[in-house]
């Protein structure tokens, strides 16, 4: 099984999905399949397939959150240097297109979320990005054309 690093908010926080997957829309799935069965006769009873699909789809999404949590390490900031762009660190970026900066933290791909700001090691930015350091520049090729950054702060909180 291969070893996926997160910050440790980013596993709390699929530990709470998961928790939450498993104590209340389990209950809720099994209320809709025992309504469903009141209908009576199960073969042709559109709801009642309705909800062993949702039913199914659960278990499948609860399988992999534990199978992801199971093979997470957890990352600890005081472990790592805060000189270089790894998993948990924050950096700000200036775009030497447009000069427009940003700041990005960045994670592992089960924590990445553009709308907060949360960017994967395993995207084309996440992963030029990592191990750099401040004042280097990086150059990414996307479809859409050259990328160029220069990296200008590192934080680890």
């Amino acid at each position: 099984m291969d070893i996926s690093y997160m910050t440790r908010d980013g596993y709390l926080k699929l530990e709470r999905e998961l928790n939450e997957l498993v104590k209340v829309k389990r209950k809720e799935i099994a209320a809709k399949i025992e309504h469903a069965r009141s209908f009576g006769d199960i073969r042709e009873n559109a709801e009642y397939h309705a909800a062993k699909e949702e039913q199914s789809m659960l278990e499948q999404k609860i399988g992999n959150l534990s199978a992801r949590l199971a093979s997470a390490q957890i990352i600890d900031n005081m472990d790592i240097p805060d000189d270089k762009a790894y998993v948990g660190a924050t950096v700000k970026l200036k775009d030497l297109n447009s000069e427009e900066m940003m700041e990005y933290m960045l994670v592992s791909e089960a924590e990445a979320d553009i709308l907060e700001n949360k960017l994967s090691v395993s995207s084309p930015v996440g992963r030029a990005l990592l191990g750099k350091a401040v004042n280097e520049v990086v150059e990414i090729e996307v479809p859409a054309g050259l990328l160029k950054y220069q990296l200008t702060e590192i934080r680890r909180s």
